[in-house]
């Protein structure tokens, strides 16, 4: 199984396991504020959630990973690679519970997943979305060195839309290789 690790957090690829914590973080309305146009989820509609992302990881050998401090087996959130829906892109999407907001895990976690798309999995461009209104996922984005495309509808709403290339990424970060 893969999994990669930052200083403060061990990625692994989500299981069917993961679905009482997904299901609660998916059923909150703070933390879903700004994902999706439907907010915050019940049960059955984050199931399905979690279907997709197993899917994708059979299909693609990329997607969404639960997000771990380190030596700790509860999910402080997740984070990921996935195709972004109605396109040919892959997308970085991440999301953590309330009492870790404005620690820094959604950029280290987006950091690592970036690098590893980019030398890893042979990744040409990543791109991210985000409500407008989103300050914070829009910081991330700025911090991976990501460039600002404009607005698109993605996900029934307004989105901003950014993208990255390796050499855009190696511009802002240095050289490592997750540890797998």
């Amino acid at each position: 199984m893969i999994e990669l690790t930052t200083d403060r957090l061990s990625l692994r690829p989500l299981a069917l396991a993961d679905i009482d914590w997904f299901a609660a973080m998916r059923g909150d309305p703070d933390i879903m504020r700004y994902i999706g146009a439907k907010g915050a989820v019940p049960r059955r509609v984050a199931e399905e959630r979690l279907e997709r992302h197993l899917a994708c990881w059979s299909e693609r050998g990329l997607g969404m990973f639960g997000a771990r401090l380190h030596g700790e087996e509860a999910p402080v959130g997740w984070a990921g690679l996935q195709p972004l829906e109605g396109t040919n892109d892959i997308e970085v999407g991440y999301a953590f519970a309330k009492p870790w907001w404005g620690l820094g895990f959604a950029t280290e976690a987006a950091i690592a997943l970036v690098r590893w798309g980019f030398e890893e999995k042979g990744l040409q461009r990543i791109v991210a979305v985000a409500s407008p209104e989103n300050g914070p996922s829009r910081h991330v984005m700025d911090k991976l060195g990501m460039r600002y495309e404009g607005t698109r509808i993605v996900h029934e709403m307004e989105s901003v839309f950014y993208s990255l290339t390796p050499s855009d990424f190696a511009r802002v970060t240095r050289p490592r290789a997750p540890t797998t």
